[in-house]
């Protein structure tokens, strides 16, 4: 079958431009194996990471089709039958001509050449976590540190992290926020705060609770997840370090943590949020927060003079069966901490 690949090629601080090249190509094909084929038969000037082409080294990290994702790994017929999909979905029909595959750098990070970018901000937030095991605070053991396969089998699933950037490419928060550290480097984190063996669990959850450039900084966008080839699902680390530091730190810690327990608090109480309490509570901090409580007045007063400020409140239908599950939940979590 023939296919066009549209790749999008750009130098170093210039204008990015569209480069079409038109391929024979079997549907068993990777998408790496069509770069290469266009680099050595039409185009020795197109450049692109590669290395062991077998799904384990994360260098041909790149976007396909509008998502980030591995070229060893993705084929031509599973990105045609995508396609398809995405045709279906939208009720449009094929046109006549030649199926086609856009390829792109990834996101987030400067292009230096085509389909490299400079990966110098993803390298130095995973530093910024100190993605290392600390054993600094024991005495040099005479024998190694041992885990029970109970322990050991908390990091597998961080440990399959093969450091791709597909889900840095991704991160809605990241292209906001330039402080955020990332997906990537908040699943490295969680690494070291499930091992047993490091002894710096309690410094390390204060430092990822700092604004939004640790956990606090996740927009919940699901996409690191969707595109991670190995199945990290690195928001679900970030959950579970929020959960710890939840469960360590009271309201009184930082705003962030207050947002989560006031909300929890309000939709237990009342079904749902009402919302001029929640904002005493998190911004003003119960009055606590001058500073805070001062400038919710601009907002109030604008919801008073559009009539948009509710006088009263009424709980939500069912309010006792969401207060019930939501202690349930908390119930089954706090059973399931470790016991100091």
């Amino acid at each position: 079958m023939q296919v066009f690949f549209k790749i999008l090629r750009q130098s170093q601080n210039s204008e990015p431009w569209i480069q079409t090249y038109t391929l024979d190509v079997d549907p068993g094909n990777t998408i790496l194996d069509c770069l290469n084929r266009i680099k050595w038969e039409q185009d020795g000037s197109l450049a692109f990471r590669k290395n062991c082409r077998n799904t384990i080294c994360g260098s041909c990290a790149m976007r396909i089709n509008g998502r980030s994702a591995l070229a060893c790994k993705e084929n031509v017929g599973s990105e045609m039958q995508r396609l398809q999909q995405l045709l279906a979905a939208s009720n449009s029909t094929p046109g006549e001509t030649l199926p086609e595959i856009t390829v792109a750098p990834m996101g987030n990070m400067p292009v230096i050449k085509d389909l490299v970018v400079d990966m110098s901000s993803f390298w130095d937030n995973l530093e910024a976590v100190d993605p290392y095991v600390s054993t600094g605070a024991r005495q040099v053991p005479e024998r190694e540190f041992l885990q029970t396969p109970q322990e050991r089998a908390k990091l597998d699933q961080t440990g399959n992290c093969i450091l791709c950037g597909a889900c840095y490419s991704e991160c809605n928060a990241r292209e906001v926020n330039p402080d955020f550290v990332g997906p990537h480097a908040l699943a490295k984190a969680y690494r070291m705060v499930a091992d047993s063996r490091d002894a710096q669990t309690s410094p390390r959850l204060e430092k990822y609770n700092q604004g939004t450039a640790g956990v606090w900084g996740c927009t919940r966008c699901y996409y690191c997840n969707a595109v991670c080839p190995m199945e990290v699902a690195p928001m679900d680390q970030i959950g579970k370090i929020k959960s710890e530091i939840l469960h360590r730190q009271d309201s009184q810690a930082s705003r962030s943590i207050r947002h989560r327990k006031v909300l929890i608090d309000l939709v237990k109480d009342g079904g749902w949020i009402d919302e001029r309490r929640f904002g005493l509570q998190v911004v003003a901090n119960s009055f606590r927060d001058l500073k805070g409580l001062i400038s919710l007045g601009p907002l109030g007063l604008r919801m008073l003079v559009r009539g948009k400020f509710p006088l009263g409140f009424e709980p939500s239908q069912g309010v006792d069966a969401v207060r019930d599950l939501i202690e349930s939940v908390q119930n089954l979590e706090q059973q399931s901490q470790p016991q100091p």
